[in-house]
């Protein structure tokens, strides 16, 4: 069958990673291809250190969706992949890569994976997540500070001055492809209750499609 593709998208800090999170226990983790837009950050390591520190993050170029959209395809086909993994704190891509297996579900979780034509064709339900500005904000002065060694100082102007530009002129506005709005992100356990429950019938309803896997050793 064809995998169910779904897109979780919203600002940063919003909670659209528990949301991810949560649908995955719900679903069953072996049910889901898991693809973290964060891992597709274009690598910099050939750039010196400070300026690294200075690359606007938040836009859509620093992102390789032609990658990830390569990825969704092949998972759709039933092959795996190698996704890249990316390390925050020198904002390069490590030698190493993480396997994915195809599976019945591939769920692409990112900032900016809606403002990206082909990425959202691909996507067969997309789920925005809405979460005020300033829990956002707080959310990722305590994420950066501790799991990715930055200063308060280094978050917030980064925030002033790409976070929330780019939030205002890309992310936002890529709010209304959503075919499903979450307010308050991994708060809601009614709206990730029912999508899970949406998912599950979805994938019930393919595996009764398929019907029975036939033994090789059958006779007949």
């Amino acid at each position: 069958m064809k995998p169910i593709i779904i897109g979780v998208a919203g600002g940063t800090g919003s909670g659209k990673t528990t949301v991810a999170l949560k649908i995955l226990e719900r679903v069953g983790f072996d049910r889901v291809a898991y693809l973290p837009h964060d891992a597709y950050y274009r690598d910099a390591s050939h750039l010196p250190p400070a300026e690294r520190a200075r690359l606007n993050f938040d836009h859509p170029d620093s992102l390789d969706n032609g990658l990830l959209a390569e990825h969704m395809r092949r998972l759709s086909a039933g092959r795996a992949v190698e996704i890249p993994v990316y390390d925050f704190k020198t904002h390069s891509r490590l030698a190493e890569t993480r396997r994915v297996e195809p599976q019945p579900i591939i769920l692409v979780e990112g900032i900016l994976i809606f403002a990206d034509r082909q990425l959202r064709e691909l996507m067969d339900m997309k789920i925005f997540v809405d979460t005020d500005a300033d829990i956002r904000f707080i959310r990722r002065l305590q994420r950066d500070m501790q799991e990715r060694a930055r200063s308060p100082e280094s978050v917030i102007n980064q925030y002033l001055n790409t976070v929330r530009p780019m939030h205002l002129e890309f992310v936002e506005p890529s709010k209304r492809y959503a075919d499903i709005i979450i307010p308050e992100g991994g708060y809601n356990e009614v709206a990730i209750d029912m999508v899970a429950a949406r998912l599950r019938l979805l994938v019930a309803e393919a595996n009764a499609l398929a019907g029975p896997e036939i033994s090789p050793d059958a006779e007949g």
